[in-house]
């Protein structure tokens, strides 16, 4: 059979990495929640890796590191210290403005061209890795010390919850000294937070978050200096977000609120704090940053900075697979710190890739690393994640209802876009289809849910559909019918392994050919390769009886390649798939 044609990528997206799945097993690199209404919430500090001069590039580099982890644990909110510079990234100099940095974390986010690089095209950014997680809402802290500055960003849209006309801060308001309070802000680089909107029909109330890198070093002075922010902070937190216990904010009128806060948060909104804390709490020997933001000034007393004025609580997350505890060389100077009446912990851990074992338990997202999967967290940054996932208090919930699934067919492979319509839809449902998990890719209020179809198991099938949440089940019966692929090519790669797979009509012949880019012409069809044709892969290939047949390739070198493929009809002739671009380190 000397015919090779062209290749396709799925729905026109290149494929780079499989889906993670929604569910909690790390062991076999699913580190999804265990419950989609979970708020996962993420710290780290990332070493000055987002930065507007920064290369953004594919490759074994701090910035493909980051986007990858990002990618493979999708925090519903992600905390950030330490970008902006651009001198200890060592690629230009200075801090980013709030605008330079706003635009650096939406082309790590979402791609796009550089215009801090000649507009030249990003190639690494998270989306590449996890195309339907998004973080869409960004607040870029006014603060910074000279070099760097924090950043909040947020699944769900930041607003005004207690009454000011703002939801963000760069820095707390100045507190007067009271109480245990020294008075001041928040320290050299500030203490940022963000007042977030969840979503009512699932959550019954919103979230706060909280962000800071406090001062480094163990000299008298930054000890001091950490204090005294905690202190300020715990006070700011105690008084004006939660009017220390009662209903009127900042009751003892020590706080420079300008404009003035109205009401204290509602008894379902928790207060989370994170960030880069810059003391150990186990070995310090004394009451740092992570117990004053959580005990208040007594410990077990009644000015602890839950909302009830217990004491809050502080992470004690671990490595999955070796039970470390440390963030940054031997010591822990990440945490998270939360109100526990309101937020219950599910489970806090540290994620570093040098420590994922077996190989099978890497998350996807960080498969075909540069240098390997197990590089990226020493790449990325000198800082590990702390990543937690918080049952919060819910809405009172109620069943769904589904009426029509669209379009109602679609090819064995899966892969491609349905539109479910119906009513009481929840923020958090989850959809199948013959019982297994259809990624969501986008929701219309309560009404509609657009997934991607997983794949059938034979042409012809017939599935029930059903719309799953804590409500309850909606169900239609017969709902979609699996058919004959499209005659196109998809691929996946881990650096210079290459897997090809050509979809099509079952049991029929197909060719397939990869080559330096270039074109020719060869029995009446037009190739993206040039006439030397490198590293030819089997053209004796069949598709199977769901239409679809496999095949590996090592490329030679680091090079860019093409690839195509045609596939014979039963009526004899061939039909092109469309030309797919490989690009090997």
């Amino acid at each position: 059979m000397n015919t090779l044609r062209k290749l396709w990528v799925v729905a026109g997206v290149l494929v780079v990495g499989v889906v993670a799945r929604a569910q909690w097993d790390p062991a076999a690199g699913q580190w999804g929640k265990t419950q989609a209404e979970d708020l996962r919430v993420m710290t780290w500090n990332v070493q000055d890796g987002i930065c507007s001069s920064n290369n953004k590039v594919e490759g074994f580099n701090d910035w493909s590191g980051l986007a990858r982890i990002v990618a493979a644990m999708k925090p519903d909110v992600l905390i950030l210290q330490e970008c902006g510079d651009n001198n200890g990234e060592g690629t230009g100099s200075g801090v980013d403005s709030v605008a330079n940095l706003t635009t650096t974390v939406n082309l790590f986010l979402h791609g796009g061209n550089d215009p801090f690089h000649g507009n030249s095209a990003v190639t690494s950014w998270v989306q590449k890795y996890a195309a339907t997680y998004d973080l869409p809402n960004v607040f870029v802290s006014g603060s910074n010390d000279g070099f760097n500055r924090n950043v909040i960003l947020s699944r769900y849209p930041f607003a005004d919850l207690n009454g000011d006309g703002r939801s963000q801060l760069s820095d707390i308001q100045s507190v007067s000294a009271d109480l245990y309070a020294p008075g001041g802000t928040g320290g050299i680089r500030g203490f940022m937070f963000a007042e977030i909107n969840l979503p009512d029909g699932l959550y019954a109330g919103n979230l706060v978050m909280g962000c800071a890198h406090l001062k480094s070093g163990s000299d008298a002075s930054s000890m001091a200096q950490r204090i005294t922010a905690s202190e300020n902070v715990a006070y700011y937190v105690d008084y004006m977000f939660n009017g220390a216990g009662g209903s009127t904010p900042d009751p003892r009128n020590k706080i420079g609120d300008i404009p003035t806060v109205t009401s204290v948060l509602d008894a379902s909104t928790p207060v989370i704090m994170g960030g880069d804390w810059n003391e150990d709490e186990n070995t310090n020997g004394r009451k740092g940053p992570a117990e004053w933001l959580t005990l208040g000034g007594a410990a077990g007393g009644t000015d602890g900075l839950d909302r009830n004025r217990t004491d809050a609580t502080y992470d004690d997350a671990r490595d999955v697979f070796n039970n470390g505890r440390s963030t940054e060389g031997s010591a822990k100077f990440d945490y998270l710190a939360w109100q526990d009446s309101i937020a219950t912990l599910r489970r806090a851990w540290v994620f570093n890739s040098a420590n994922v074992t077996p190989s099978t338990a890497m998350p996807p997202e960080i498969v075909g690393m540069a240098g390997g999967a197990g590089v990226a967290s020493g790449i990325a940054a000198d800082h590990r994640p702390v990543i937690a996932d918080f049952i919060l208090p819910l809405a009172t919930q109620v069943p769904p209802m589904l009426t029509s699934v669209n379009p109602a067919t679609g090819p064995v492979r899966g892969g491609n876009a349905v539109d479910l319509v119906g009513t009481d839809f929840s923020p958090a449902a989850a959809v199948t289809f013959g019982g297994v998990n259809a990624p969501v890719v986008s929701r219309t209020g309560s009404t509609g849910i657009r997934v991607t179809v997983p794949a059938g198991t034979a042409i012809g099938q017939v599935v029930d559909v059903s719309v799953n949440q804590l409500g309850g089940t909606s169900t239609l019966t017969n709902a979609y019918t699996y058919g004959e692929n499209p005659i196109e090519l998809a691929f996946s790669q881990a650096g210079r392994s290459v897997t090809f797979i050509v979809y099509g009509p079952p049991n029929r012949p197909v060719g397939l050919a990869v080559g330096p880019p270039g074109s020719m012409t060869r029995l009446g069809f037009t190739f993206c390769f040039g006439a030397v044709q490198t590293g030819w892969l089997p053209r004796t290939l069949r598709t199977n009886a769901t239409g679809s047949v496999t095949a590996s390739w090592t490329a030679p070198s680091a090079a860019t390649w093409h690839a195509q493929g045609a596939v014979r009809l039963p009526d004899t002739t061939f039909v092109q798939t469309n030309c797919v671009t490989v690009i090997t380190p």
